[in-house]
């Protein structure tokens, strides 16, 4: 079991920067991959960027060169740092993890209750 905690999410103005901080305890160990995914209103939820146990990252492309993601292992978090926002990057922002089954070749993802980026023009 992991449990996520986003928190960072607030309102900014175009062109500002925000940071945002997901804190996971629980089989912490276990996990192989970590990140963030988003949910704007009458949009799906998709991926933002991830990375990995091995540390290698993924971004989507409309994000790249803008947020970056780091993992701090000893302090078991991972956060987003969001520069250069844009309206279009309002949204709610989801911290998930993959965690493999024990027993199993599934993995289980677990989610944050995710917190509120809301950007003005």
């Amino acid at each position: 079991q992991v449990q996520l905690v986003e928190s960072g999410g607030g309102l900014v103005q175009a062109g500002g920067s925000l940071r945002l901080s997901c804190s996971a305890s629980g089989s912490t160990s276990s996990i192989v991959t970590i990140g963030w995914y988003r949910q704007a209103p009458g949009k799906q939820r998709e991926l933002v960027a991830v990375i990995r146990s091995g540390r290698s990252t993924n971004y989507a492309d409309s994000v790249k060169g803008r947020f970056t993601i780091s993992r701090d292992y000893a302090k078991n978090t991972v956060s987003l740092q969001m520069n250069s926002l844009k309206p279009e990057d309002t949204a709610v922002y989801y911290c998930n993890a993959e965690v493999p089954r024990s027993g199993s070749y599934y993995l289980d993802d677990y989610w944050g209750q995710g917190t509120l980026v809301t950007v003005s023009s």
